[in-house]
């Protein structure tokens, strides 16, 4: 696969613009549904865990073009989201970093919105009441006193840079002190020896000893689900950014290897890593998600800088040949063929948005783009 070329990284930035210009009249204040139905996103209310992500392209496409309609847009949904935070609406769960991250730390480090960085930290707040200190994990969802349900998820790891940032504008450690702590719970127990993922795993919640890892969205529990080892790589590079961990990086290599391993000849894995060919679904979200990774790691990793660019170059290159919408299209996302929930015979998940656009694939898409774009872009993370 040939890394992706400077005008065809133009052109998928035009043509991502050019989507996403055209989406403001349709959504305004509204939500994007976490996946298409066909193609085009339903409008929904601010309740989703989703919901951050369109603002967040909304942010990115700002910087690319610096035209005001997304600035002005960008700006409009800030009070939506404060809205959510004081009011509590859907909010009992860990997802705070990608409902706040991309929607207000964004605005805020772009504007110096007072409103979006004072919902933030209160989005902060709101994930410290999902912490479980025996154990030392953040809770992913569920009543915190459930037994059945004391549990954390790989996804957590892209949650955890809201915790750093609040800690950095309020002075206040104790946000970063619980990031780290769940960090190294999730070290402990999320990774196999084969640096493969566990998409959840259960505690004991008497004694908050490891007890089993199991999925909710994979095949089954001892496979890969594709956008977990995505969120596992990613997540590492952004740990190793705000803790320095020497530890970290053999492990990014390593979570990042197996991810590589598995990939199909067009390097966009099919929505579990255990298939490898054949006809089940795949979830081009990862590719943009571990794009991404790569090039936060080539900033941080010196020597491997220029092949961790190059592979995420060779990621970005399939996914926009034979993966992006371009306008006039029957879709209104940016990005064909990702995958939500898909059922199996050992899974819990309910099966929705399969093969369909997904708000953060394009979230994670155009912020790869940007990365490409903007060398010295700063992350929202």
């Amino acid at each position: 696969m040939q890394p992706i070329t400077s005008r065809e990284l133009d052109e998928a930035i035009s043509d991502a613009l050019s989507i996403v210009r055209s989406n403001i009249p349709i959504y305004r204040v509204f939500c994007q549904n976490h996946s298409s139905i066909g193609g085009i996103y339903p409008r929904c209310e601010n309740d989703q865990w989703t919901c951050g992500f369109w603002p967040g392209e909304l942010w990115l496409s700002w910087e690319l073009s610096h035209d005001p309609v997304f600035l002005e847009a960008g700006t409009a949904m800030v009070p939506s989201f404060a809205n959510r935070i004081e009011r509590k609406i859907c909010v009992d769960h860990h997802d705070m970093g990608f409902l706040y991250t991309p929607s207000c730390v964004s605005a805020w480090m772009m504007t110096g919105n007072e409103l979006a960085k004072q919902s933030a930290i209160a989005a902060a707040n709101q994930l410290l009441t999902r912490w479980q200190p025996k154990g030392q994990f953040l809770q992913a969802w569920g009543r915190m006193d459930a037994k059945d349900n004391y549990r954390f998820i790989i996804d957590c790891l892209l949650n955890l840079p809201l915790l750093y940032w609040a800690s950095e504008v309020t002075g206040d450690d104790r946000y970063g002190l619980v990031a780290r702590k769940h960090t190294h719970t999730c070290l402990t127990y999320s990774f196999r020896p084969d640096h493969s993922t566990y998409h959840t795993y259960f505690l004991d919640p008497r004694t908050g000893k490891g007890l089993r890892g199991e999925t909710c969205q994979g095949y089954r529990a001892d496979s890969s689900w594709a956008r977990g080892q995505a969120w596992a790589v990613y997540g590492l590079a952004l740990s190793f950014r705000y803790t320095h961990n020497p530890e970290l990086p053999a492990l990014f290599d390593g979570a990042l290897g197996y991810f590589l391993s598995r990939l199909p000849e067009d390097l966009v894995p099919y929505w579990d890593l255990i298939f490898q060919s054949g006809s089940e679904p795949r979830d081009s979200s990862s590719a943009s998600i571990v794009a991404c990774g790569l090039l936060e790691m080539a900033r941080l990793v010196e020597e491997k800088k220029e092949a961790y660019e190059e592979m995420a170059e060779k990621l970005m290159g399939s996914l926009v040949r034979s993966y992006r919408v371009r306008p006039g299209d029957t879709a209104n996302g940016l990005v064909l063929h990702g995958t939500y929930s898909k059922k199996s015979p050992y899974n819990s998940c309910t099966e929705e948005g399969v093969d369909e656009c997904v708000s953060w694939g394009d979230y994670f898409y155009l912020e790869a783009l940007t990365r490409l774009k903007k060398s010295d872009w700063r992350s929202y993370w």
